[in-house]
């Protein structure tokens, strides 16, 4: 089982979390004003190296920026993963702005605009196709610029990542090109003279289930090895997507990492077997970083309303849409939260936590027990590493935008 390198799993230093080893209310001075997210270096470092041990030593890993593209998260990154995979043109510019070599970026998402897969020609990255049409607008970008992109096809494949918190494959979807027209792609891709690279296949996120990865991981490569006699020159990369998801609620039960590499351990032989030079990928964000960062705001009133307990924040929603539970849950739960500066007080009460903006949205937590709070006092959001800031409304009712920070 994975061992926790979450922050909510880290000493208190005075009574006080400790951020990278800081104290939080020395934190609050060094950044010099909250809302601020903060990110642990050591946390993000001590995930990969335990996620290395776990998955095969030829498994090569790359993290999706979409779940965290500050810029110095993704400069730490580069020196720890085998490559970076973008949704958009500035995010290609972060990844670029590092020292990760061009051949292991790589792009994708629907309705890339043509200046941004000129860049990626350009820039020598790796297109992943999502559709005919992106296709053949690739080629003639190829064609004005007399570079033959690198391409790969995203795979919309005919079965899904079950249990998966979003699904992106499976049915009809508007991620990648349905399997059964990848023969026929192919056929293109040679006839276009591209620089084939190999497959994308993205089932799904936020997976806790073992067994349902390790499913979706085997259908994957069986289904790239089956298109193998359609590939011009074979297949150098395969990307079989992540998934791998982090504990966000009570009860939910940290996915068992090691259980998913020792059966990776037999596709890497199996895809060894067919393409001894192809490299096989997953691709990770929320898991790599999720559990490093924590989103700290300050409590700037406390009022009773018929009975209930309501502490207003100075942060909420517009810095962070996924713990308002209006990103994408169907029912709304409390993120693990604390009174970042009052760890281990006993006088205890039940709280709602709400933030700065006038709609009754603006919840980051519904009638939860934690350290009695007073105005001054320190709220923490823990597993907000990933999908916050730039996940967020920022712009929403004009409210200052928060600060980042790695430590």
């Amino acid at each position: 089982m994975t061992k926790h390198t979450s922050l909510q799993h880290q000493p208190c230093i005075n009574n006080q979390l400790s951020i990278g080893g800081i104290a939080l209310t020395r934190l609050v001075n060094r950044v010099g004003s909250t809302p601020f997210y903060a990110y642990d270096r050591q946390a993000i470092i001590n995930r990969m190296a335990e996620l290395r041990q776990q998955m095969p030593p030829e498994l090569k890993i790359h993290y999706a920026l979409k779940a965290n593209p500050m810029s110095a998260v993704v400069q730490l990154m580069a020196g720890l993963v085998d490559g970076f995979d973008v949704a958009s043109a500035a995010e290609m510019k972060t990844a670029l702005d590092t020292a990760m070599p061009v051949e292991h970026i790589s792009i994708a998402g629907p309705g890339k605009r043509p200046a941004e897969l000129s860049q990626a020609i350009a820039a020598g990255i790796t297109i992943n196709v999502e559709s005919f049409n992106e296709l053949e607008t690739i080629a003639q970008l190829s064609a004005h610029t007399g570079i033959a992109a690198s391409v790969a096809i995203r795979i919309n494949p005919a079965f899904e990542l079950k249990s998966s918190g979003m699904k992106m494959g499976g049915g009809a979807k508007p991620f990648g090109i349905d399997e059964e027209q990848l023969p026929a792609v192919l056929r293109r891709v040679h006839a276009l003279e591209l620089d084939f690279q190999g497959f994308h296949i993205y089932s799904g996120s936020q997976n806790l289930k073992a067994e349902a990865l390790i499913e979706a991981q085997q259908q994957s490569v069986a289904l790239a090895l089956r298109l193998l006699e359609f590939c011009p020159n074979g297949i150098k990369k395969l990307n079989i997507g992540g998934g791998y998801g982090i504990p966000y609620f009570a009860n939910e039960t940290p996915l068992n990492t090691q259980q998913v590499g020792d059966a990776l351990n037999v596709q890497m032989d199996i895809v060894k077997a067919a393409q001894p030079h192809a490299e096989l990928i997953i691709e990770l964000g929320r898991y790599l970083v999720g559990e490093a960062g924590v989103y700290v705001c300050q409590v700037v009133d406390k009022k009773i309303s018929r009975g209930q307990v309501y502490l207003v924040v100075n942060g909420g929603l517009h810095h962070h849409l996924a713990a308002s539970g209006n990103f994408g849950q169907v029912i709304r739960k409390n993120y693990p939260i604390a009174i970042g500066n009052k760890m281990y007080a006993e006088q205890q009460e039940t709280v709602n936590i709400v933030g700065s903006l006038c709609t009754p949205l603006d919840i980051l937590a519904d009638k939860i027990l934690l350290p009695v709070a007073e105005v001054g006092d320190l709220v923490v959001v823990y597993q907000s590493g990933a999908y916050g800031l730039t996940a967020s409304p920022n712009a929403f009712l004009s409210q200052p935008s928060a600060e980042e920070v790695l430590v």
